[in-house]
């Protein structure tokens, strides 16, 4: 066993020679001109998932927000993160066997954000009062808008007017209270199509204050990226021309770009990707799979071709701390959290089988160290031994990510866990107003239930959220991630997972498939059955590979080797630059 304690050496970027040092690293010597406290990197999201700053998001989405803000606070980028401040939140709780949804009121002033004014948004009833707070941590801040009947992430139906609503008051608001602050954006990122009214807002700043309108929008085009997370344009909700007579008209001054606007409808409908690609020059794709396959058409009909920037984590925020020692001290990751230019590969090809069972065994402590103030289905604590396997599911439930695909023989998967002395933890949220989806986790709480060996061993948590999310990622053994391939953009939570030392079982799609399927256990078949019965024959790879040295070794090592660059926020961001600069 090599080091246990190890002595911390990484640290934040806390001189101006390590930072000129990352600028130098993405080869833009002049990078800290074009960016600027007075001029930031401004990110607009509907959606954040901070909890520790009081925002909590869906999924993907938001986490991937979060991410990007504290990833510029580590390497000292000037940086806006603009987003609502959700004055409501929901949770889920089991009662006999039945998912109840409830909601509790958040206050901004507990979570350490001050008030800076109010901005108004307008629609064709009246102005609306937004207040603007802001929270500033290094280099970065939120920038947030609110109001008491904002409501909730994802309130109201999709394409509904209480949406609408509020993407019109993240756009215009949002770009109002950046000018409040005194910041004019370096470059705006438009997080999803939700924030296209941001771009919309600079635009008709731009032609109200005298410029050419042609002009105008050559200029918002160059300083604007649509970074795109769905892989169809169909799937998107669509807006009637009568709403934004009533919610986005009343908030755009210039003629020219009202008309500009209104050209975009067919038929007196609306998708907002069809401008949004359109008023973007830079557009992006989480993946090198998500940009290569996505869907996209401008309003000509052709095709929107995407730069690949996969998504990554702030490694710090995602890993146990113990082992972010171990990669720094043992010459795998840099003061950047990048792997290192020399020796990485021969320096995770020394990690031993104990050094591993011994980080994980940490992991294992501070995983049920959480679970110790959680409950299951049926009401009860969930303690993990530390001898047992565990595979989890950590992810939004959504059908074409298929939780349900391990029980599909829930014999086959009881005598899995029983011969292997494992557990399975399955947590994950049903996004509001999916009933159907909703139908298939009671089915699947039912059929545990009726089955001895699996109400034993596997063990649903309701309520999932960032802490659950990481506590996973820190003690499970093998993580299961198995969407319909083609249909996942990203992805995050299987690069926590590695990042913890798991062992990966997956499908080919999303981030994961930057890499070579070797890289870890894939799962595969001409059909769903041939992939069950893949996934099963993974699951016991991965078991025995626990128990056997060389095999926990091989796989954590090619893992390793095979993605530390792909999952690391420092890696993301300095794409973002050297494509933005």
């Amino acid at each position: 066993m090599q080091d246990q304690n190890p002595k911390k050496v990484y640290h934040p970027l806390d001189s101006v020679e390590d930072v000129e040092e990352f600028y130098q690293s993405i080869r833009r010597e002049k990078l800290t001109h074009k960016l600027a406290p007075e001029r930031p990197y401004c990110y607009w999201t509907i959606e954040t998932y901070d909890k520790s700053n009081g925002i909590r998001g869906g999924g993907g989405l938001g986490v991937l927000a979060a991410d990007m803000r504290r990833v510029a606070e580590q390497l000292q980028v000037p940086f806006v993160l603009v987003t609502p401040f959700y004055p409501w939140e929901s949770h889920q709780r089991m009662e006999n066997m039945e998912q109840i949804d409830y909601h509790t009121e958040k206050r901004y002033q507990d979570y350490g954000f001050n008030f800076v004014d109010t901005v108004n948004v307008k629609t064709a009833t009246g102005a609306v009062a937004l207040d603007v707070i802001e929270k500033r941590l290094g280099s970065s801040r939120f920038l947030c808008v609110t109001e008491p009947n904002f409501g909730e992430l994802y309130s109201g139906e999709s394409g509904s007017d209480h949406r609408l609503y509020q993407e019109v008051s993240l756009g215009f608001g949002g770009y109002k209270a950046l000018k409040l602050v005194g910041c004019r954006p370096g470059i705006i990122q438009l997080n999803e199509v939700a924030t296209f009214f941001a771009a919309v807002a600079r635009l008709d700043e731009l032609v109200s204050s005298g410029m050419d309108f042609y002009e105008a929008v050559v200029y918002t085009r160059k300083h604007t990226l649509y970074t795109n997370h769905t892989l169809v344009q169909a799937a998107e909700a669509t807006f009637h021309y009568d709403q934004f007579e009533r919610y986005v008209f009343p908030n755009i001054k210039s003629v020219s770009v009202k008309r500009w606007l209104s050209d975009k409808f067919t038929d007196g409908m609306i998708r907002l990707s069809t401008p949004t690609v359109e008023i973007a020059e830079l557009r992006s794709g989480v993946s090198k799979l998500h940009a290569r396959v996505a869907n996209y058409h401008d309003i000509n009909g052709n095709k929107i071709k995407f730069k690949s920037i996969t998504n990554g984590i702030h490694m710090r925020t995602w890993t146990l701390p113990e082992i972010m020692d171990y990669y720094h001290t043992h010459g795998i990751l840099d003061k950047f959290d990048l792997p290192t230019i020399r020796g990485f590969e021969e320096n995770i090809e020394k990690i031993t089988a104990d050094d591993i069972r011994h980080l994980k065994n940490l992991g294992r402590e501070k995983l049920n160290e959480i679970l110790a103030h959680r409950t299951d289905q049926y009401g009860n604590p969930v303690f993990i031994p530390r001898d047992a396997m565990l595979f989890d599911f950590k992810r939004r439930f959504v059908d074409y990510k298929r939780p349900w695909l391990p029980f599909t023989d829930s014999n086959e998967l009881a005598r899995i866990l029983q011969n292997h002395n494992a557990h399975y933890i399955l947590a994950g949220r049903v996004h509001m107003g999916d009933t159907t989806m909703f139908g298939k986790l009671m089915d699947l709480l039912h059929l545990i239930d009726q089955n001895p060996i699996l109400k034993e061993r596997v063990h649903y948590l309701p309520d999932y959220d960032e802490e659950l999310g990481l506590a996973l990622s820190l003690g499970a053994n093998s993580s299961i991630n198995t969407p319909i391939v083609g249909l996942e953009a990203c992805g995050t939570s299987w690069m926590k997972d590695i990042a913890n030392m798991g062992i990966l079982i997956s499908t080919h799609d999303g981030g994961v498939a930057d890499k070579p399927a070797d890289s870890y256990l894939t799962v595969d078949g001409k059909n769903e059955a041939q992939e069950v019965k893949e996934l099963y024959r993974q699951m016991e790879v991965a078991a025995n590979a626990w128990q056997n040295d060389f095999d926990l070794e091989y796989w954590i090592h090619k893992e390793l080797t095979a993605y530390l660059d792909v999952i690391s926020g420092t890696r993301m961001m300095r794409d973002y630059l050297n494509y933005l600069f």
